[in-house]
């Protein structure tokens, strides 16, 4: 049985059960409607990575990067686990370390950025040495940051060499 219902602002009457429909189609959308767009997930940050990982995958390219163009090739760039060749350190453990050594018309060049942990979030250390000599000094390295990323470590090694003056000159 069918019930023809008139709409005052239509010509033609609309039945019942078409109303029914149509309010039940509407009500079906508009949930869907309402809900956000899913999100996209982020891919994990690159320094949650393990520690060799991001050092070997991401650091020491970036990082060789850094000095080609500061015009600095070539540089013998090396990851290793050894004690810290410093002055008065000789008792310390060994820790993880990048190596950088090159050579200038004047000079031999090195600087060492030591990790204690295995970890880029843990304490660092920095040293410099120039004319193949040992290091006399052992320097905290960038202990302010709140969390350290890739950049704010390629940075604080160009950052600390450039003060040395061994990529330009004043």
């Amino acid at each position: 049985m069918n019930q023809i219902l008139a709409m005052p602002d239509e010509k033609e009457p609309i039945i019942a059960e078409q109303v029914e429909s149509i309010s039940n189609e509407k009500a079906a959308k508009a949930p869907d409607a309402e809900k956000p767009p899913a999100k996209k997930e982020k891919p994990p940050a690159i320094e949650a990575k393990p520690f060799q990982a991001f050092i070997n995958e991401h650091y020491l390219p970036g990082l060789k990067a850094a000095f080609d163009g500061a015009g600095i090739d070539p540089v013998d760039l090396q990851f290793v686990k050894q004690k810290v060749e410093v002055v008065g350190y000789g008792d310390a453990p060994e820790c993880w370390q990048i190596q950088g050594k090159w050579d200038t018309a004047a000079e031999k060049r090195q600087f060492n950025l030591y990790f204690y942990t295995e970890d880029i979030q843990g304490q660092r250390g920095f040293s410099v040495t120039n004319t193949a000599s040992q290091a006399s000094t052992l320097e905290s390295f960038r202990i302010d940051e709140r969390k350290v990323t890739l950049d704010l470590l390629l940075l604080g090694v160009t950052q600390r060499l450039n003060g040395q003056k061994w990529f330009t000159r004043n």
